[in-house]
């Protein structure tokens, strides 16, 4: 029986190249695509990829906070893996480190705690998933904005008291907006931002440097010096 055999045609370089360059005109499309409207590539790849199950069971959803660890980690009231809650890490904002036994209290941890736990402890919250980023932590954490009753922020609150530092080390939706409160809190020496060393600041942001407050726009018709003065007269 005599078969016919098939030779494979071979791709010629110019094919070749215009693979590969349909190929990359598709990514930067779909890249400038995602930008303009806010993330919706990123969004379905998250929520119908490997992160699908934690953007059905918790998004947009209302728990109750059982406990709060410290200023910027809470358990919530529902079964994670082998665990009876949630534990939630608040995103784009890192709170001082309360003590272990392996390092001492942070400066101003138990005052961040203590401010997260007046709010948040007890009370049910509805947790919000980022676009950006991860969905969870290395340590499994889930990474989340938390909103009060009060329809406020956790994360922004924590921020606005002085009672945290934006998170500039990872991306995610709010990152220019959070590190505008935390120059509101600078500007008005507010909680941590009263007296906190250079050498109390995290180790990340040691390594990083705390930028310089950017100078405040005069508003319209007030010169800067009137503004400022205004301010300290407001105490």
């Amino acid at each position: 029986m005599t078969g016919t055999s098939r030779h494979r045609v071979p791709m010629s370089r110019r094919s070749r190249r215009g693979v590969w360059a349909a190929l990359i005109l598709l990514v930067l499309a779909l890249s400038i695509l995602d930008h303009r409207l806010g993330g919706p590539v990123r969004t379905t790849v998250g929520r119908w990829g490997p992160d699908w199950h934690d953007w059905r069971t918790y998004h947009g959803r209302t728990f109750t906070v059982v406990r709060v660890v410290d200023g910027d980690t809470l358990d919530i009231d529902h079964p994670d893996g082998e665990h009876e809650t949630t534990r939630v890490r608040l995103l784009g904002v890192d709170t001082p480190e309360k003590a272990n036994e392996n390092n001492p209290a942070m400066y101003y941890a138990e005052e961040a705690a203590a401010f997260a736990q007046g709010l948040a402890e007890g009370t049910q919250v509805t947790i919000y998933l980022d676009d950006v980023g991860d969905v969870r932590g290395k340590y499994g954490r889930l990474l989340a904005y938390v909103e009060l009753p009060d329809g406020s922020i956790l994360n922004e609150r924590l921020l606005l008291e002085g009672c945290g530092y934006a998170d500039t080390r990872f991306g995610h939706s709010r990152y220019a907006r959070y590190i505008g409160l935390q120059n509101q809190a600078r500007r008005a020496g507010g909680g941590l931002w009263a007296e906190v060393r250079p050498d109390q600041l995290p180790r990340w942001l040691q390594r990083q440097g705390l930028p310089a407050l950017p100078p405040t726009k005069p508003q319209a018709g007030k010169p800067e010096a009137e503004i400022l003065d205004s301010r300290q007269t407001d105490g």
